[in-house]
């Protein structure tokens, strides 16, 4: 028979442990709820280029203006949201600006792709662009102006969809084939302008030439008068990081210099893979 053992001291109750903070029941809750609010009006800001008023963003987030007031007011004092202007508007804070940023430099994506993107600019004379896949879309985050007078310009942080941009369809084109039915499915192929693709069928058979030859062309399928040449960049497992493109106005861009702007953008986003430690899985 084992022998017995005197009872364990039953821990001291007379307060919490250093370092550690108390939680009453359903406090867990109510911080996730108010961390979930105030990221969704830093979304909502990050989505409004002039601002918003209070009661704007209280629309827009449907919350009532109090609530709004308070969540903003704790944004304000970290320096994530600044109210600007006799309106009181309300914008993105230098703060949000430091943790976007701090993404790009974690990957070193931006850094080591701006100098590929310069040569590219100063090869096809034309505005050069970064963009990377964001859930169904294509976001920029990088740009080098050209130095023309009439030249395309888009917004840091703005969207494309995939299957109507240059980037979009460059990324599109290099993802597995069960995501892209994936998201034909759920986004389907909206119109934006008369060149749109639409058909799925056309749409796959775009897909085909893409790969085959590793760039992708938008042809005004996003912005009249505007045409665009794009290729993808690739990870050390031939999994697509991004896509670097050309775009310019049609009246620079016919369609005798869009084939010779195709191979340059690919021969520049394969130089650009490989110095990444990536994988170009594209025949020559």
């Amino acid at each position: 028979m084992s022998p017995r053992h005197p009872p364990l001291p039953l821990p001291a109750t007379s307060g919490p442990r250093r370092g550690r903070t108390p939680t009453r029941p359903g406090t867990t809750t109510v911080q996730v709820q108010s961390l979930t609010r105030g990221l969704s009006l830093l979304e909502a800001l990050a989505g409004a280029e002039d601002g918003l008023t209070l009661t704007d963003l209280a629309q827009r987030v449907l919350l009532a203006p109090s609530t709004v007031h308070r969540l903003l007011a704790t944004l304000e004092r970290m320096g994530y949201v600044d109210q600007v202007g006799e309106l009181g508007r309300w914008y993105v804070g230098l703060q949000a600006f430091r943790v976007g940023v701090s993404f790009l430099t974690h990957r070193d994506f931006v850094a080591q792709s701006h100098p590929y993107m310069r040569r590219l600019m100063e090869q096809s004379g034309e505005t050069t662009n970064l963009g990377i896949l964001d859930g169904t879309e294509a976001v920029f985050i990088d740009q080098v102006q050209c130095r023309e007078t009439m030249r395309t310009i888009v917004k840091l942080g703005s969207r494309v969809p995939l299957h109507a941009s240059g980037v979009g369809k460059a990324i599109f084109a290099a993802m597995p084939d069960d995501e892209i039915d994936a998201i034909l499915r759920v986004k389907g192929l909206p119109r934006i302008t008369a060149n749109t693709i639409t058909s799925p069928e056309t749409m796959w058979a775009a897909i085909r030439v893409i790969r085959q030859r590793g760039w992708s062309f938008d042809d005004e399928e996003h912005a009249v008068a505007t045409r665009c040449v794009a290729a993808p960049v690739y990870n050390e497992r031939a999994e697509v990081l991004g896509a670097i493109s050309v775009a310019g106005p049609v009246t620079r861009l016919p369609d005798e210099r869009i084939k010779q702007l195709g191979p340059l953008v690919s021969q520049v986003a394969e130089d650009l893979t490989r110095r990444l430690g990536g994988r170009w899985p594209h025949a020559r």
